[in-house]
């Protein structure tokens, strides 16, 4: 699970900005309020890092300027799909980077790394990849065709559910491959008979 929560650490902090917009939209049903508490709150994660000391990344930096960039066309144009539609460019540059072959290695445990094959993770990156492409892909779709209800419905089940189940599908099915290979391998081991007394 750290693992995951490690890979994901960009959306989460993009998240926050997001889940703002969306309660305060649906709570007050202002979108130029929601707007501007969604980009404080984005500037916020960013200032709390720096002041912390902790190493603000070109992804959270960016995530910060697609806030500040769709917040101000959403304020002039008072227009929120500016805000809705931020989320598919987040979830594409994440699903870019995730194709990278073999990013998901290094998080891999020493013990499950012995049992399972590298090509078996490398195909495990490449569905995390095609996740983060349907889930931007969808956001769009919402984003533009549908209402605010609609599309904050959306964005709160969605991405939060599909990595859920998929990361539950990767754990099992590693775990079913890694207990087979143990299996295997103390079958395959030799017998050795106990010496005699």
């Amino acid at each position: 699970m750290k693992n995951l929560l490690f890979a994901a650490k960009p959306l989460a902090l993009d998240l926050i900005s997001t889940l703002v917009f969306v309660a305060l939209s649906a709570l007050t049903h202002n979108v130029l309020l929601a707007t501007g508490v969604a980009m404080a709150a984005g500037a916020a994660r960013v200032i709390q890092l720096w002041l912390r000391g902790d190493r603000v990344n070109a992804m959270q930096w960016m995530s910060l300027g697609l806030v500040v960039v769709f917040g101000a066309a959403t304020l002039m144009t008072n227009d929120p799909r500016f805000m809705m539609a931020k989320p598919t460019i987040i979830y594409l540059l994440v699903g870019a980077a995730m194709l990278e072959r073999g990013w998901m290695l290094p998080y891999l445990p020493p013990a499950t790394r012995e049992h399972v094959d590298e090509a078996v993770m490398v195909g495990w990156g490449y569905v995390w990849a095609g996740l983060m492409f349907l889930t931007a892909a969808l956001n769009g779709f919402f984003a533009l065709a549908t209402s605010l209800v609609v599309w904050s419905a959306f964005i709160a089940v969605f991405p939060a559910a599909s990595k859920v189940a998929l990361f539950a599908a990767q754990y099992l099915s590693i775990r079913a491959k890694a207990m087979r290979a143990r299996a295997r391998k103390a079958a395959d081991a030799p017998l050795v008979a106990p010496s005699a007394a």
